[in-house]
């Protein structure tokens, strides 16, 4: 029996578990495995309809090259051989388009549509749907926001002259926290060996920290700055800046939020377990 011979009872959790998160925390999702689950034996008719995606991004004045990435994909062959074949690394935004432009006669292009344009949604709530959000809840939310920020500011970042991005990191922390590098804060919080301090994080720690990268990106871009030694100091000085903020307004300093009892790793393993069950 085939991959798409099992997938005859869909669910979101049919999407959720083909999504994953690349090297810099971003959700992605892969078209050659999209491909099955959408019920498209072949991949020619298949990346007809990602091209129509595409052009749909480029008439929303959206660059297609942001939301659909050309990747190579190495597959085995008989005898040991292995062999390169094209694929595509897609956004949210990019799954959602290519299952608007999906054939309509099979009830899982239906499901996609839902799926993605709901998703996608929940990531634009508005300020009184934030409040009404449990603090677990929060953390999800803000944790989102701090990946696309990341992923981001690196851009500028490299663009700026940097090489060094756990040392260009390290000097936002240092002026946030007090002088205090990642692994610094990690060994406060008592995290194990590279566990992601971001994911251990309550909601205010996680905003504060969203406000020092988009900061950081801002001034990057404004000051055109070109070298990597003044982007490092941009970054130390934006993290100390919004420390005298907190400190000025009578607020926590960020080493003195309590960190919570689970990971967002731990909650989303969690949260997948118990729909399985479901």
């Amino acid at each position: 029996m085939n991959q798409i011979e099992k997938n005859e009872n869909y669910d979101n959790q049919t999407f959720e578990d083909i999504k994953h998160i690349d090297e810099n925390g971003i959700e992605c999702w892969y078209a050659r495995e999209l491909q099955f689950v959408l019920n498209y034996k072949e991949w020619r008719k298949f990346e007809n309809v990602i091209n129509k995606a595409k052009e749909s991004c480029k008439n929303s004045g959206i660059s297609e090259f942001e939301h659909f990435v050309d990747v190579d994909k190495t597959i085995k062959m008989p005898k040991g051989a292995t062999k390169n074949i094209k694929d595509y690394k897609l956004t949210r935004y990019a799954c959602y388009l290519i299952a608007q432009n999906g054939d309509t006669r099979k009830k899982v292009i239906a499901l996609a549509q839902t799926y993605f344009a709901i998703q996608t949604r929940k990531q634009e709530i508005s300020e009184k749907e934030y409040s009404s959000l449990t603090e677990d809840e929060k953390r999800l939310y803000q944790r989102n926001l701090t990946k696309k920020g990341n992923y981001s500011l690196n851009q500028t970042a490299k663009n700026a002259g940097v090489k060094n991005f756990d040392r260009f990191h390290n000097y936002g922390y240092k002026g946030l926290y007090n002088g205090e590098t990642a692994d610094d804060i990690a060994k406060r919080k008592g995290l194990r060996y590279r566990e992601d301090i971001l994911d251990n994080m309550g909601s205010d720690e996680l905003i504060a920290n969203l406000f020092r990268i988009s900061q950081t990106e801002q001034k990057l871009k404004k000051d055109n700055i070109k070298t990597e030694k003044e982007a490092n100091e941009t970054h130390y000085n934006i993290g100390k800046n919004i420390r005298e903020v907190i400190a000025k307004n009578g607020g926590t300093m960020p080493e003195d939020l309590p960190t919570p009892k689970k990971s967002l790793k731990q909650l989303e393993k969690e949260n997948k377990k118990s729909l399985k069950k479901q």
